[in-house]
C-alpha cells in the first residue's frame, strides 16, 4: 500500500516508518487514537473507521477540521500558493516575514500551510507566546507549479481519507488517553525527549514521567514511538521510563533538525504493551518472544552498525 504523505510538513515526520507501524498496530481496534498528532501522517495511512486526532497544537487541529470540512480543498491551496508564491518570488524573505506576521495575528491556515512549507528545514515551532518563529528557508522561488501541484495533490489524498466518524480536536494529551477503551489502540509519537523541541509546547522529563503513568495506567492498547540511540548519544529516558514493555528498533534518518546532530542515522524504537509475533526485535533480525516469556529489550545482546 503506497504510504499518502500529508501537506502539512514538520520535524520527525514518520513517512518511513508508516509500514513498520501499521504492522504492528493491525486493524483490531475499535477507535484509533493520536494523543500527538502531528503531520497525522501515520493516522491517515492506518485508514481507521474511527478515530480521535488531537493535538496541542490548534493549528494543525484547525488545518485538518478545514479540510474535513470542504473548507480547504485543492482548489484553494493552489489559488492561494500561487499567488503567494508569485510574491515571494519577487520579495524573497520581506514577504516570508510579512505572512508570518499576517498569521501571528490571524492564525489562518492557509497561511500556515505556507510556513511550514516555506520555513527552514521543515521546522514547526512556535514561540512561548504562540507566534511562529521558524526563520526563512531562503528560496524565494519555492513554490513552483510542480512544487504547489505536489501540496494539492496530498490534501486531496487526506481529503478522501477522511471519515465522518474522525475528530479532531485541540487538548492536551492526558485528555485524549482518558478517552480510550479497551477496544481502542493509542498511538503516542510525543517530541522525543533529548532531541527535538517541540512544534508548539516544550516536552520535559516531567512531561514523560506523566505520559508514562497514563499509558501505564489506560486499559487500551498503545503504540509509542521513541528513539533508543544514534552514533552520539542513547536514549537512557527508554530504559528509565518504558523498559517494562516490548520494544523493537530499525534503523532510521531524520533530514530535518535544527542541529546537524539531529540530521543523522537514529535507531528509532516502538514501545507497546501487547504481545506480538510477527515484528523482528530488530531491523537486523532478532525475533521478539511473547511478552510473558521475553527479556526486555536491554537484557538483550544486540550489536547495531549505524552509519
Amino acid at each position: 500500500m503506497k504510504t499518502i504523505v500529508p501537506p502539512l510538513k514538520c520535524q520527525g515526520i514518520k513517512t518511513k516508518l508508516v509500514p513498520w507501524i501499521r504492522e504492528l498496530a493491525g486493524s483490531d481496534f475499535s477507535c484509533w487514537i493520536e494523543p500527538f498528532m502531528g503531520s497525522g501522517v501515520v493516522g491517515f495511512n492506518i485508514r481507521p473507521t474511527k478515530a480521535l486526532f488531537a493535538d496541542s497544537n490548534p493549528h494543525i487541529i484547525s488545518f485538518y477540521k478545514g479540510m474535513q470540512k470542504g473548507q480547504i480543498t485543492p482548489a484553494s491551496v493552489r489559488a492561494y500558493l500561487k499567488a503567494e508564491g508569485e510574491l515571494l518570488r519577487r520579495d524573497g524573505y520581506d514577504h516570508y516575514r510579512f505572512v508570518r506576521d499576517r498569521f501571528n495575528e490571524s492564525f489562518d491556515a492557509l497561511d500556515f500551510l505556507f510556513l511550514s512549507r516555506a520555513g527552514f528545514n521543515g521546522m514547526m515551532r512556535f514561540s512561548k507566546s504562540g507566534k511562529w518563529n521558524i526563520p526563512f528557508c531562503k528560496k524565494p522561488d519555492r513554490f513552483a507549479q510542480a512544487y504547489i501541484t505536489k501540496i494539492c495533490n496530498q490534501v486531496d489524498a487526506c481529503s478522501q481519507l477522511m471519515l465522518p466518524s474522525w475528530q479532531f480536536l485541540g487538548q492536551d494529551y492526558a485528555d485524549t488517553i482518558a478517552h480510550a477503551t479497551k477496544d481502542d489502540i493509542i498511538y503516542c509519537d510525543p517530541p522525543y525527549l533529548g532531541r527535538y523541541t517541540d512544534y508548539y509546547n516544550n516536552w520535559t522529563e516531567t512531561n514523560e514521567e506523566k505520559l508514562a503513568v497514563l499509558l501505564r495506567n489506560t486499559p487500551a492498547r498503545f503504540i509509542l514511538s521513541s528513539w533508543h540511540h544514534n552514533e552520539f548519544r542513547t536514549n537512557t529516558f527508554l530504559e528509565k521510563y518504558w523498559s517494562d514493555y516490548n520494544i523493537v528498533t530499525r534503523d532510521h534518518f531524520y533530514h530535518s533538525g535544527a542541529k546537524e546532530e539531529n540530521r543523522n542515522a537514529i535507531v528509532e524504537a516502538l514501545v507497546f504493551n501487547f504481545s506480538n509475533d510477527g515484528i523482528t526485535a530488530h531491523n537486523h533480525g532478532v525475533t521478539i518472544k511473547n511478552k510473558p516469556d521475553q527479556l526486555t529489550f536491554f537484557d538483550q545482546t544486540v550489536n547495531y552498525n549505524v552509519k
